[in-house]
């Protein structure tokens, strides 16, 4: 991996992204007023959003990210950038930490904010700590990153990758252990939910709401979704290819 050129493509991606004030939006806004939103549902049952609000605000920036890259990725293959590009002596690893570092600052900066506004003005309560939860919300964007990155290969169209979504998506969220424990679960469910990234993302942050510190837990939940972030980014890398000569 080459310094120079992941910076060069991480400043691109960046400098697309300022330009682009829908995506701004959806990245930076949205979460916030789904994180309103759900605090208002549940304003007469204040312990639902104390129990659910930390999983939330790394719920949000998986979903946000996974879409956005893997139709940043689509357009850049559709668009014949991502041949001109392969045709430099950019490495595709190059490319892909390029992605990775400009969308892990957006990451940061999302989870930052939600974070900022669900602890203050909505008054939620978590255990571990600030910096814990915007950590734990950071991997969890990088996932949704990494995931979009990969599946966009098997995508030909925008439209094909937003299907993605709900095919990828939306399978972990219900047996990640949002809407029930895998313990809970057929024996089938739970060992699917067993082979997730997102049950361990979830995990992590149910385990912050609590804890005063980072456990021992968190931190192998934390550990697991870093290797799937550097699993999907490999097979990403392994996807990415010329099609003409």
């Amino acid at each position: 991996m080459t310094t120079r050129p992941m910076l060069a493509t991480a400043a691109r991606v960046l400098s697309q992204l300022r330009h682009d004030r829908r995506t701004v939006a959806l990245l930076l806004v949205v979460p916030v007023a789904l994180l309103t939103l759900f605090k208002y549902v549940y304003q007469s049952a204040p312990p639902v959003f104390d129990r659910i609000g930390p999983i939330m605000l790394g719920l949000f920036p998986f979903v946000t990210m996974f879409l956005v890259t893997s139709i940043a990725m689509v357009r850049e293959r559709t668009s014949g950038t991502l041949e001109r590009l392969l045709t430099t002596p950019l490495r595709k690893l190059d490319l892909l930490a390029g992605y990775a570092l400009a969308f892990g600052l957006v990451a940061l900066a999302q989870a930052g904010i939600a974070a900022a506004v669900a602890i203050g003005p909505l008054g939620l309560t978590v255990s571990a700590g600030v910096s814990v939860v915007v950590g734990l919300a950071v991997i969890n964007a990088l996932l949704g990153m990494a995931l979009g990155l990969f599946l966009s290969a098997f995508a030909s169209t925008e439209f094909q990758a937003v299907q993605f979504l709900p095919a990828a998506v939306l399978p972990q969220v219900l047996l990640c252990g949002l809407l029930a424990p895998p313990e809970q679960m057929s024996t089938v469910l739970r060992w699917a939910s067993d082979v997730l990234p997102l049950t361990y993302a979830v995990d992590a942050l149910t385990e912050a709401r609590t804890a005063t510190a980072v456990t021992g837990a968190m931190a192998t939940d934390a550990l697991i979704v870093l290797c799937c972030i550097v699993a999907a980014l490999a097979l990403g890398a392994a996807t990415l290819r010329r099609r003409t000569p």
